[in-house]
Order: structure tokens, then sequence, then C-alpha cells
């Protein structure tokens, strides 16, 4: 029973393929499987699902062939840069063992014998350098290339390179440090022109001044004058080129006497008549009077207001004294003793190799002057002494009496130079004409 079953499945499944087989191929697919017994006995076919030969096939299939041109492509490139390297290296071998023999083995020649390792190279040996140069130099260029292509391919769109970019701003440092220095040697250099032109200036208007006061005393007919203080300084005008300069310092002192006949009529404030100034202190002695403000002796920077009154055009003799011991003063004008006080810079000792100026007040030592603070009138006779000078011998000079000059600055015309054009050195008045009362 069981065989003849299994007979009529065989003839089944044999009669579906032959009817399969001889059917034209309408785009379906058949299949047979067993049935039970009790199931029915005809041949059942089961039908696939209609495959979708469409757009979807034709996508994948182009995208695989793509990819696999991509990567035949990347092989050949691969395969090219290797074949190139190795060959490139070939000849650099052969290059570099052709210039060995030809530095070492100087005693040999290029004669028919010798082999020719590139194949290229000529057998004259002048030729031969130059053929190699030029080998090596293309070989170079090859390699460079290969490089930046390299480099190319492996950062592309990357940012520009930090190195590259650390040189430029060096370099833009350097040249920037560099025009600053050539700046400032033009400044040095126009600011040392200027100084040496204003040094010419003063020394011609120096010059011009002495020579018209020499021809204002031959056209008076006056010789030299009667005695060698009988002279005075003239600054008619408030400007900051106009005074006179003590060709002499003075030593380190513990006390003095300044003394001085002065002229002026100038409103507000006569000025600065003297003024001494030393490395570090400009106002190491100053006589000043500006605005309103009282005459005003400052000795170190420390200041005293002298009753003293000098503005109304007339000649006076003024004295001040001062003592480093509790810094004691004394002011006197016509010879008598207006005023007096203590503790003016006490037990300071004035310092000496300083520059005394007429005129003007120094912000520096010897310059830097203040138009406002100049001095305008008339002065003669300024002496210095290195002590207390006693009330006796004050009045004497205030009263003509009698004359002294100072023993550490004395009144010459050889210790007083004139700067600026209109400051002049004129013969002085007699001294019974200088007199208040005269």
């Amino acid at each position: 029973m069981f065989s003849v079953l299994f007979g009529l499945l065989c003839f089944c499944a044999l009669v579906c393929s032959r009817q399969a087989s001889g059917q034209p191929d309408d785009g379906k697919r058949y299949i047979c499987r067993a049935v039970p017994i009790s199931g029915d006995a005809s041949c059942p076919v089961t039908l696939l699902p209609e495959l979708n030969t469409g757009g979807q096939e034709e996508e994948l299939r182009n995208t695989v062939m793509q990819l696999r041109e991509t990567i035949l492509q990347q092989k050949e490139n691969i395969s090219k840069q290797q074949g190139t390297i190795n060959e490139l290296t070939t000849k650099l071998s052969l290059c570099a063992s052709a210039t060995d023999d030809r530095r070492y083995d100087k005693a040999g020649s290029w004669g028919k014998d010798k082999q020719n390792t590139m194949g290229d190279v000529p057998r004259d040996p002048n030729d031969t350098i130059d053929s190699l140069r030029k080998t090596m130099q293309g070989l170079k260029d090859r390699l460079e290339n290969l490089e930046q292509q390299q480099m190319r391919a492996n950062v592309s769109g990357a940012s520009f390179p930090s190195e590259l970019r650390d040189l430029l701003q060096r370099r833009l440092s350097q040249l920037e440090k560099q025009l600053l220095k050539k700046v400032n040697n033009l400044e040095e250099q126009k600011s040392m022109l200027s100084n040496a032109t204003a040094a010419y200036r003063m020394k011609t208007e120096s010059t011009l001044n002495a020579l018209v006061e020499r021809i204002s005393e031959l056209e008076k007919g006056g010789g030299d004058y009667k005695s060698p203080e009988q002279f005075k300084l003239s600054l008619p005008q408030r400007t900051n080129y106009l005074y006179g300069r003590i060709t002499k310092s003075l030593p380190e002192m513990y006390a003095f006497t300044l003394c001085m006949w002065i002229k002026s009529s100038a409103s507000p404030g006569i000025g600065t008549p003297f003024s001494y100034g030393v490395p570090g202190q400009a106002n190491e002695i100053v006589l000043i009077e500006w605005g309103n403000n009282p005459i005003e002796l400052l000795i170190n920077d420390k200041v005293a207001q002298l009753p003293l009154d000098v503005r109304d055009g007339r000649w006076h003799h003024i004295c001040m004294s001062w003592t480093t011991r509790d810094g004691q003063w004394d002011a006197y004008q016509d010879g008598e003793k207006l005023g007096s006080g203590d503790n003016l810079a006490a037990w300071h000792p004035i310092k000496p190799g300083g520059v005394i100026i007429l005129g003007q007040e120094q912000d520096v030592v010897g310059g830097r002057f203040d138009a406002g603070q100049a001095f305008v009138g008339e002065l003669s006779q300024v002496n210095i002494w290195d002590r207390v000078l006693k009330p006796a011998e004050i009045r004497s000079m205030a009263n003509c009496s009698s004359y002294f000059p100072g023993n550490v600055i004395s009144w010459l015309p050889s210790n007083v130079e004139v700067f600026g054009r209109g400051a002049f050195k004129r013969p002085l008045e007699m001294c019974q004409e200088r007199l208040p009362n005269a």
C-alpha cells in the first residue's frame, strides 16, 4: 500500500516538472510539496510573490558597481604610487652610487669599460655631472609633488597652519620693532639737531649782544667801566630766553649772605632775580616774587616770606642772610633790617656744584625756564659771602659809604654771561644816584 502511494507521488512530481519545463517563462515560479493521504491527490501549485525588478534593483546594482570602480581606482592609484616611489628610490640609489664613484674614484676614467648604471648617463664627465644634477632635481621635484599631493589629501579643508601663522607674527613683530627703533633714532637725531641749533642761536645772540654793547659804549665816549663792579644787567622783557649766568658755582656752605642792587617796576610780581640749582634740587636757593605774593626766599625748596617791596621802579639795595643753625634768616632793604625768622631749612648745608641764573627760575638745573616767572628790570653788584654779614657792613654798602665784593661770588664782567637778544650789560649809575632820596 505504501509503495503504491509513493509511486503516485513520484508520478505527480514528474508530470508537474514536465509541464513547467514545457511552458514558456511567464515570470512565475512553482513548487510541489507532499500532501497527506486523505488530501487532494492532485498536484497543488503555490505561486511565489512577484519579484520587483524595477528601480530598487537597478539602484542597488549601480551603487555596487560605483563602489567597485572606486575601490579599483584607489587600488590602482596606490599601486602606481608605490611603483613610482620604488622607481624613484632605485634611481636615487643609482645616482648616489654614481656620485660616490665620481667623488672617490679619482684615478679612474670615463672609458668604454665603465658601467653605465643609469642607462642614460653620458660618458663625458661634464655631461655626466650636468645630467646627474638635472636627474636629481627632477626626482626631487617629483617627490615634492607627491608629498604636496599627500598633504593636500590628508589635510584637505584644514585651517591655516599654526606654524606658518606664528612665523608670520614673529616676522611682523620684528619689523615693528625695527620700525620703532628707526623712529626713535630719527627723534633723537631731531632732538640733537634742535639742541645744537638752540645752542648756536644762543651763542650767536650772546656775541651780537656783546658787539651791540661795545658799540653803544664807544658811541657814548666811555671806555671801560670806571671800576670793575660799575655795570648792570638789563632784562627789559618777560621772556624765557633773556637771562644772565654766573660763570662760577658755590661751594658747600653752612651760612651765606646774598646782596644786590635791584630796580624793577614789573607787575604783578618782579619775577625771579636770583636762582641757584643743583642736581636733584633745582630750588636750592631762590629769590622770587610772582603774582601778588610777597618776595619769597627758598632754600632747599623750603619757603620764607620776606617783608620787602621794590616794585616802584627805583634802585634798592637788598640783602638776605641765612645760617643752617636753626635755619635763622634776616632780610634787609636799603640798609635796614625789615624782617627775620628761623626754621628755614634748618641744619641743611648748601650743596656745591650748581648753576646760578640771574633773571629766570630753574625747573631743571640750568634750564626749562618759565616766562611767567622771569625777572623784568635791572640788577647790579650781585655778591655772595659764605658768612652772615654784620648789619653795619650791610648799611655801609647800602648808603654808598663803602663797597667790598663777595668772597664766594663777586660782581665782575668776566663772571657774568648774557643770553638772549635784548639783554645787555651796561654802565651803572653812580652810587649816590641810586639812593632812594636821590
